[in-house]
């Protein structure tokens, strides 16, 4: 299994409810295939540059162990979610 991390962006007029449950749904795609690590909630940050006329975003960052096929099932499901602004999926063990 490769080690991944991945950051996502949740829109920030979500209610925390709404919150948790978008990181809740991550975490289960991760956990059917693969294993979940470190789950980093870094909370309410400000933007580089406006996404979808936003100027914040809440962040989270979770370490995770997959295979392959996870990170590519992962991407197409968060691009489709109306809850995540942005995602990026990193290979921690490709130098």
């Amino acid at each position: 299994m490769n080690q991944y991390e991945i950051m996502f962006i949740i829109d920030p007029i979500l209610e925390d409810e709404k919150k948790e449950a978008t990181i809740e749904t991550v975490k289960e795609i991760i956990a059917a295939d693969g294993e979940v690590g470190k789950v980093d909630v870094w909370g309410m940050r400000k933007l580089a540059y406006p996404i979808q006329k936003k100027n914040e975003g809440y962040y989270v960052v979770i370490e995770f162990a997959a295979k392959t096929e996870l990170p590519k099932e992962l991407d197409r499901r968060l691009r489709i979610s109306d809850n995540v602004m942005r995602h990026i999926i990193i290979n921690k063990d490709e130098k």
